[in-house]
């Protein structure tokens, strides 16, 4: 990468809201010949990781962000026996089909109630005891019945089922001829496998998912920098991740490089550790040099966190990811950039930085597939409560164990925000569309620049320096 005035623009202190790709000769072809894999460890075909957040990645994300290419990271506030649920239900899972939402036919509708909202798909399938589906529940099924009424006696007959040895486009044509969204797929002895739908079945074909060497759905958990560090790695090791990340606000310190060094003794050369966050060359070179792979930078830009504004703390995004990865490369690793993700566009700068991959945030909050319950508000709009994990809240759950005062001293110190409401977007209400509607606008990017991959991107890319004005421009003006 360089600057479009590099004696100016590199002494300048940028977020990802001052810079711009400039447009070059191209002869990259079509933007679906870009490769996007990461080259910091093997996995993945996007670019992209879910925040350890608890109020972004839980089990469905994790799932859903492996399926399509991306990774998901568990918080580390996660008690170890969820932790091993999760992981387990992963390794399980269909690499290509979603997981259904089942009940039985005796099922109650509050049952149904319960969890139809858990899927972008509108869709709880009645299965019978072996798992054959008996019919479907959508939405329109539920109005004017009683809590009590069986799935039975709800559920449509008249549903679409999917062959697994289906071809994408196959599936596609099918569910676009009978005009379902969605349908069942079913192996060759009729039994429940998981859920297509059209959305998916062209997705498919685009993003290709994050795969062990087992061939089996890829993830990380978080680990916080305690005295327990290396007995969490051992545990998470025995459980089968496949990546941890060390994980505190302020990464340049003594407790992390000690942490990072009790992690290498227990994950031997095998396991790939990401730590952080820090913001400078000098962190970077910290961390690299206790033995992490990754390190994730950016101290401060995350919509729910309040850091800067408390201490004054931070650096510009952009300059932070760029500085690092300078520092990064000396050493033959790589760097993940924490934060600020608003539009494609930020991926996008971030990749020409020189960042392996991207961690997002409350950008996928507000989708079917992270924790906690949809919810309406007054009007009638979905949404979803999303908070830091510096804010009161989170400080509140990390420290149950501790008696009222101490918890009460800890409460004191707070850098986010303890409640927020992230309503779901028309069309931007999955994973899945947030993931196409990235990958899709990073491989326009790399077009424009004329690279084909990441590597050739970093490579490539200059990059401009605007003003506001400038970036203000850059946004949709059809509406007024």
């Amino acid at each position: 990468m360089r600057f479009l005035h590099p004696s100016f623009d590199e002494q300048l202190e940028l977020s990802l809201d001052d810079v711009f790709l400039v447009p070059g000769y191209s002869n990259a072809g079509s933007r679906s010949m870009v490769d996007l894999t990461p080259r910091d460890f093997p996995g993945g075909s996007l670019p992209i990781v879910s925040a350890n957040m608890n109020a972004v990645t839980g089990k469905r994300m994790a799932e859903t962000m492996a399926r399509y290419g991306g990774l998901g990271v568990l918080p580390q506030d996660m008690e170890i026996s969820t932790v091993e649920r999760i992981v387990s239900h992963i390794k399980q899972a269909d690499v290509r089909y979603d997981t259904p939402l089942v009940v039985t036919a005796e099922a109650p509708l509050r049952d149904v109630r319960s969890i139809i909202r858990k899927r972008a798909q509108d869709m709880v399938i009645v299965v019978d005891h072996e798992n054959r589906p008996l019919g479907i529940i959508t939405h329109a099924d539920l109005p004017e019945h009683d809590l009590y009424t069986p799935a039975g006696q709800l559920m449509s007959q008249q549903m679409v089922t999917i062959n697994i040895d289906t071809s994408n486009r196959s599936a596609f044509e099918r569910m676009e001829e009978e005009r379902v969204e969605s349908a069942p797929v079913v192996d060759h002895q009729g039994c429940l496998v998981g859920v297509l739908s059209r959305d998916d079945a062209v997705r498919l074909e685009v993003l290709k998912p994050a795969l062990d060497a087992k061939a089996r759905l890829m993830v990380g958990a978080a680990v916080a920098i305690s005295a327990e560090v290396a007995e969490r790695i051992e545990q998470l090791v025995a459980i089968g991740v496949d990546f941890v990340v060390l994980d505190t606000a302020h990464g340049h310190q003594q407790q992390m490089i000690d942490a990072i060094i009790a992690a290498r003794q227990v994950a031997g050369k095998v396991l790939p550790i990401v730590a952080g966050n820090v913001c400078t060359a000098e962190g970077t070179k910290a961390l690299l040099d206790a033995g992490a792979d990754v390190v994730k930078v950016n101290v401060g830009p995350g919509s729910m966190c309040t850091t800067r504004m408390q201490t004054g703390v931070g650096r510009p995004t952009f300059s932070a990811v760029y500085n690092s990865v300078k520092e990064a490369r000396r050493h033959g690793k790589h760097i993940w950039a924490d934060g600020g993700v608003h539009f494609p566009r930020d991926v996008a700068l971030y990749l020409a930085a020189g960042a392996s991959r991207v961690m997002v945030g409350t950008l996928l909050a507000g989708t079917y597939e992270s924790p906690g319950d949809i919810k309406e508000d007054r009007d009638g709009k979905l949404y979803k409560e999303n908070y830091g994990m510096a804010s009161s809240r989170a400080v509140h759950n990390r420290t149950a164990a501790l008696d009222a005062f101490d918890r009460a001293q800890k409460g004191l110190f707070q850098e986010g925000i303890s409640s927020s409401k992230v309503y779901l977007r028309e069309g931007l209400s999955s994973v899945g569309d947030h993931l196409i509607n990235i990958a899709t606008g990073v491989q326009s990017a790399f077009t424009y620049v004329g690279a084909t991959d990441t590597e050739s991107f970093a490579k490539k890319a200059v990059i401009g320096v605007q003003t506001s004005a400038g970036f203000g421009e850059g946004k949709a003006q059809g509406k007024m």
